[in-house]
């Protein structure tokens, strides 16, 4: 071979060689700074992944929350006003009529079955007839009712939204034996009016 050949081939096999060298530095940095960084990127992602999961959750606790906080706002400030009978001069009968065929239609509204009704005017046990006698007309209604959970619990916010003034003296509640989905319930409220 000649020396020029020699001195080619000598080239060449520099040039490989420097070739080779930048390519092991370039697969080097690659292992060293690429992987990492593809890892890195795999492990946001992942990351990523689980944030979004815990977001969705702590979304629907705010939906929850929000949906709780208006059911709330729908039953606060609620301002009652003492019922007054479109005609004056009445018994506390004719007056407390108007208001008792308020309560009976939020029974029916609600599909509440009422089993009994016992009644009895201006008791003289009320704080309103002894604190201002003459002024008011005061309504004892004692009411044995039927209904399930949910209807009867939608009859006591329709009472508590119920724009006159008016008083739940007792609620007794019991499952009835053969159903224990219906219930039995024993329940006293007071309508006044005023006079």
């Amino acid at each position: 071979m000649s020396e020029e050949a020699k001195e080619i081939l000598m080239k060449l096999k520099y040039a490989v060689l420097i070739l080779v060298l930048a390519l092991l530095v370039v697969v080097y940095l690659g292992a060293t700074q690429i992987a990492p960084t593809v890892q890195n990127i795999m492990d946001l992602n992942e990351q990523y992944a689980a944030q979004t999961l815990v977001l969705a959750d702590k979304q629907r606790e705010l939906d929850d929350l929000k949906i709780a906080v208006k059911q709330q706002e729908d039953m606060s400030g609620i301002e009652k006003q003492m019922f007054e009978p479109a005609e004056a001069g009445l018994d506390a009968e004719g007056v407390i009529a108007g208001e008792f065929s308020e309560i009976l239609e939020i029974i029916r509204a609600n599909t509440v079955k009422m089993r009994s009704i016992d009644y009895s005017y201006d008791p003289a046990d009320d704080k309103f007839v002894q604190g201002a006698p003459g002024k008011f007309n005061v309504a004892q209604l004692n009411m044995e009712l039927i209904s399930n959970y949910k209807n009867f619990e939608n009859f006591l916010k329709d009472l508590y939204k119920h724009e006159h003034f008016l008083d739940i003296c007792k609620v007794e509640v019991e499952p009835y034996e053969k159903d224990k989905s219906v219930l039995l319930i024993n329940f006293a409220i007071k309508l006044y009016a005023k006079k």
